[in-house]
């Protein structure tokens, strides 16, 4: 069984009014179901590399009206990638991105920035058990090695979720 997006949002107790960034959004798995759950007084920041992914989020977007989803073509392992301001969000998606990406420090520095204080953020990634689908397994990041980045980037662990049968879950504070 694969990630489900809209169990994930009801663990993250996501409210109206929140403001959510979906690091490497992709289709919009995240995106839309956040979106429908911070309302219209919230906000979802969809992020992705790839023109062609926030398109397609864009379309789904309009197509369901809803009006507070903000596409971003960006790099979230450069230097501020994602564009947006210091502690300003309440919390980070980051599904299915870290073993794809070179700069993973980065990524948990970047999130720590555009948090508020006591901001969360939530890590879902494949886990190590070799199934038919998936990533080569020494392309996934372990679970301990997931922590490592957040806890050294200034997050404190907060808890585990369920994410399903093919990964991980894990919710990550940011304290200062």
């Amino acid at each position: 069984m694969f990630v489900k997006p809209e169990a994930i949002a009801k663990i993250l107790d996501i409210l109206p009014g929140m403001k959510v960034a979906d690091f490497g959004a992709g289709a919009g798995f995240y995106t839309i179901p956040i979106a429908k759950k911070v309302g219209a007084a919230g906000k979802v920041y969809s992020l992705d590399i790839r023109k062609e992914a926030l398109e397609l989020i864009r379309s789904k977007s309009r197509e369901m009206r809803l009006l507070n989803v903000e596409t971003l073509l960006t790099d979230i392992e450069a230097n501020e990638g994602s564009h947006l301001k210091d502690g300003s969000v309440d919390m980070v998606i980051i599904s299915n991105i870290l073993f794809q990406v070179e700069g993973k420090k980065k990524i948990a520095e970047e999130a720590f920035r555009i948090l508020k204080p006591s901001g969360r953020v939530a890590v879902v990634e494949w886990d190590e058990e070799k199934k038919v689908f998936g990533p080569p397994l020494s392309h996934r990041v372990n679970r301990q090695a997931a922590e490592d980045f957040f806890l050294k980037s200034g997050f404190v662990f907060e808890k585990e979720f369920n994410a399903g049968e093919s990964h991980y879950g894990i919710i990550f504070k940011r304290t200062k």
